[in-house]
């Protein structure tokens, strides 16, 4: 594979940050006296952005512009302790940096750019694209896109790393190659199980 560029998902492939999303939406909910997330409500905060999620947990309810609004300032760094980052990550960062373009595609919103920050991670990355900076964030390819055109590359030019449907619908309809990460269930064209096997990919 002829690669120039890596693009990282956030959560459940540089994190497992399921449990500091759970808190996260439990404590808004509780804040406006309903019930913690269910199992499907938890499985749908972990693949869709912020906004969709409150839209999701408090459809129909008049609280909804509520919830958004206290949900834009609530401060998520008590949360981010929750979240733990993948063994290796920094050290395959380190390998890849001299010779690929490095970069994020999350629909992580405003929460992003601190994660980053508090595990000293955003000195590695070229470009990082949250939900906030498209019109369309995934399973749309915009995200892609941009960071496509970021690197004026091609799709065939990168690989991302993903782990969810959301991811690979994404790149499936950006044309670009996605290495299925701890997710044996994805028809993704590549599988790993670990930050390491990344290095073998892209390898020449």
């Amino acid at each position: 594979m002829n690669i120039s560029a890596v693009i990282f998902d956030c959560d459940g492939v540089m994190f497992d940050s399921r449990q500091a999303n759970i808190n996260f939406y439990n404590h808004i909910v509780s804040h406006f006296g309903l019930s913690p997330m269910n199992a499907e409500d938890e499985y749908f905060a972990h693949m869709h952005t912020a906004m969709e999620t409150i839209r999701h947990l408090f459809k129909g309810s008049p609280l909804l512009e509520k919830a958004e609004e206290y949900r834009l300032g609530l401060d998520y760094t008590p949360f981010i302790k929750d979240m733990i980052i993948e063994p290796g990550l920094k050290e395959l960062l380190r390998y890849l940096k001299p010779y690929y373009g490095l970069a994020v595609a999350t629909n992580r919103s405003n929460t992003i750019n601190r994660v980053l920050e508090k595990y000293d991670l955003g000195r590695y990355f070229d470009i990082v694209v949250s939900s906030l900076d498209v019109e369309m964030p995934k399973p749309h390819p915009e995200p892609i896109f941009r960071i496509l055109n970021f690197f004026k590359i091609g799709p065939d030019e990168c690989i991302y790393i993903g782990d969810s449907d959301v991811d690979l619908e994404a790149c499936n309809a950006a044309g670009v190659k996605m290495a299925a990460y701890r997710n044996k269930d994805l028809n993704a064209e590549l599988h790993i199980k670990g930050m390491m096997d990344i290095k073998k990919i892209v390898q020449p």
